[in-house]
């Protein structure tokens, strides 16, 4: 569906997010998690392009195993590092014989380890890519007369590339004005981040929806990744210390964060929140644990995907 119906339909939309596996004990535990899920119906899912679009062609065929054997509505990332306009239009053009419906535009992560020269780049920001969708659509190609729905980044702790808030912001509605339909946040901890950011969203006249973005804490090692991972992320005293008591019994530190983003999302629903995309590092556990503590009902009937 285009995500404008699935919003308009559904309030609020729950919704994970997975990345491509590049070993078959990796695709195993992903073909699992993604069993597990299924009977939730998320809204949709979403599927990650690696730096550089180092999984490109890993993020195409799980997309599409997702869409041709699961009663899922997978969502691509699409990135602008190290792709030109014709590399692109190839995708896109992908997708729309799939009958994919949306896409997630992003600047994407830079390539490590390899020489990048980013002024070189077809797509220098994420607008460029979303402008570049918006054409496509308007040239008829994707079977859906709308053609894909457009998704984009925010950050409610503000984007790491730019420290002042004021020129991020306008940067952020040009994104948006340039043809996104909603907005995916990165991941937080404290939603006073999210509150104010979607209510500086409103100041600036950006009325698209804004889906917040979990990821439960589940280990002190993934912590400390997410951290380096999410560029700046801010991890507020009340969870460090809870962390801290128990960052020993690796049992408790995965419960302690369960809490804390269960505690999240009930806030968040009572803030009347657009959706929450879950950021499940392609494990069922925990977001299971959410979802059947929020109350969301699995669907028992829902046939067993052969991912």
């Amino acid at each position: 569906m285009h995500i404008t119906d699935i919003m308009r339909a559904n309030s609020p939309t729950f919704s994970f997010e997975f990345f491509p596996p590049k070993t078959p004990e990796a695709a195993e535990t992903l073909y699992q998690t993604i069993r597990d899920l299924e009977s939730y119906m998320p809204h949709f899912v979403s599927v990650t392009y690696g730096a550089g679009g180092s999984t490109r062609d890993l993020t195409h065929g799980l997309v599409e195993r997702i869409q041709h054997t699961t009663k899922l509505d997978p969502i691509p990332h699409l990135t602008c590092v190290c792709h030109n306009e014709e590399e692109i239009q190839a995708i896109l053009l992908r997708y729309a014989k799939s009958a994919i419906g949306n896409i997630l535009a992003l600047g994407g992560d830079r390539p490590a380890g390899i020489a990048y020269d980013k002024s070189r780049e077809s797509f220098q920001h994420a607008i460029d890519l979303v402008k570049f969708i918006r054409r496509f659509n308007e040239s008829g190609a994707h079977p859906e007369r709308r053609g894909f729905g457009i998704g984009v980044a925010g950050f409610p702790e503000g984007h790491p590339a730019t420290p002042n808030r004021l020129v991020e912001m306008d940067y952020f509605k040009a994104k948006v004005d340039a043809g996104a339909d909603y907005v995916v946040t990165q991941l937080f901890f404290d939603n006073r981040d999210f509150l104010d950011f979607r209510e500086r969203c409103a100041l600036r006249q950006i009325h698209v929806p804004i889906i917040a973005g979990i990821m439960p804490i589940t280990s002190i090692t993934g912590c400390k990744r997410m951290a380096e991972l999410a560029g700046g992320t801010r991890f507020p005293a009340t969870l460090l210390r809870a962390l801290q008591h128990c960052q020993n019994n690796p049992e408790m530190v995965r419960r302690v964060g369960i809490q804390y983003a269960l505690e999240q999302c009930h806030d968040l629903l009572d803030n009347d929140v657009a959706g929450i995309h879950f950021y499940t590092l392609n494990r069922s556990d925990a977001t299971r644990i959410i979802f059947d503590s929020l109350g969301i009902p699995r669907h028992p009937n829902t046939p067993v995907s052969t991912v």
